[in-house]
């Protein structure tokens, strides 16, 4: 196991990352949901987005706390690189089991191979492995060539950045095929948000927390947040022609999203670790991987079982009478969100953490 450096402000953002995961994954009605709680429907940005590059983020920061000290003190790269990838593996692995049962349990037509889990798995392995071999400007030289190389295959080898037709679904539906997210049986079409291609962008969002959590770790706030501030306004000009889209996760977006992230963790920092305020989140962010697939669990079940549809309408029906049906969606989203925040603040008061 790798044993992070326990700092408060980054134990927070990931927490908050998660909870937003939550609210925003279980709205029980998906046909009225405010427009902020849903993501761009293709080329575009809400404050939905930013949700996963934050947590992707915040694992390339953990994993600068927790490698940076080891590495430079010596630590033997091979039995680092072999922890990295055994834990790696295991979130995948979690991913398949959960993805597993819905399409079991939900009698879904076809089981879909990557998801939000695997990707965090797969850039935990790359930017653990990176954290090991490269220092601080081997990274910025991977981050640059992940950025222009990924914009040079959308731009000069993608035949449009619309979905049908992009080299991002061409790729998914020649390798995933019917294991994709999206699968059009007809057309033989398929297409995936967390698919192959698109690991590039979110991958830049991890190195470029990686490269924060190191400056972070020399107690550099103030070069966290220019980092941040300048990664922002680089994604903004770039967004000019090569648009922010999420489920592309282009290099624009991956510097927009993952500078403002930085701008985050800047002001977690200062506010949480510096001025002593309380670090609101925390026992999300430790229980951070067990709170997700315990949450996807307990969907997946109220659903199987046939429960949701009468929780939903019984319990917040009369809410939805007051306060519309967009209300009556949030009402249930922050309930379950607190559901689960009343269960993890129980596991952290025990001392019990879930690790992968």
């Amino acid at each position: 196991m790798i044993a992070a450096r326990r700092i408060a402000s980054v134990d927070a953002l990931r927490g908050l990352a998660v909870a937003a995961m939550l609210l925003v994954n279980n709205p029980g009605d998906w046909g009225h949901v405010y427009a902020p709680l849903q993501h761009a429907a293709w080329h575009g940005f809400t404050p939905t987005d930013l949700i996963f590059p934050f947590f992707l983020f915040i694992v390339g920061v953990s994993a600068a706390l927790a490698l940076g000290p080891r590495v430079e003190g010596g630590a033997v790269p091979a039995p680092l690189c072999a922890a990295i990838v055994q834990r790696g593996l295991r979130i995948i692995a979690l991913g398949l089991v959960l993805h597993a049962l819905a399409w079991w349990l939900l009698n879904k037509p076809e089981f879909r191979v990557l998801g939000v889990l695997q990707r965090i798995g797969i850039c935990f392995i790359a930017v653990g492995l990176v954290a090991v071999q490269l220092r601080a400007r081997g990274q910025w030289v991977l981050l640059i060539l992940l950025l222009v190389g990924y914009a040079a295959l959308l731009q000069f080898a993608s035949p449009t950045l619309e979905k049908v037709g992009s080299l991002n679904q061409r790729i998914d539906t020649a390798v995933l095929g019917r294991f994709a997210y999206e699968w059009n049986a007809a057309t033989g079409v398929a297409f995936d948000p967390e698919g192959l291609l698109s690991t590039l962008g979110a991958l830049a969002t991890t190195v470029l927390g990686l490269l924060c959590g190191g400056l972070l770790r020399r107690d550099q706030p103030r070069a966290v947040l220019l980092t941040g501030v300048a990664a922002a306004l680089v994604g903004w000009w770039w967004s000019t022609w090569l648009p922010w889209n999420k489920q592309l996760w282009t290099p624009s977006f991956a510097l927009w999203t993952g500078g403002l992230a930085a701008v985050a963790l800047a002001a977690a920092h200062v506010w949480i670790d510096r001025l002593g305020h309380r670090a609101i989140g925390r026992a999300f962010g430790l229980n951070a991987i067990g709170a997700y697939a315990g949450a996807w669990m307990c969907t997946l079940l109220l659903a199987a079982t046939g429960w949701m549809a009468p929780l939903y309408g019984n319990v917040f029906g009369p809410l939805g009478a007051v306060v519309g049906p967009a209300g009556q969606s949030l009402a249930f989203a922050v309930a379950f969100v607190a559901v689960w925040a009343a269960i993890v603040w129980v596991l952290d008061k025990a001392g019990w953490y879930w690790k992968v």
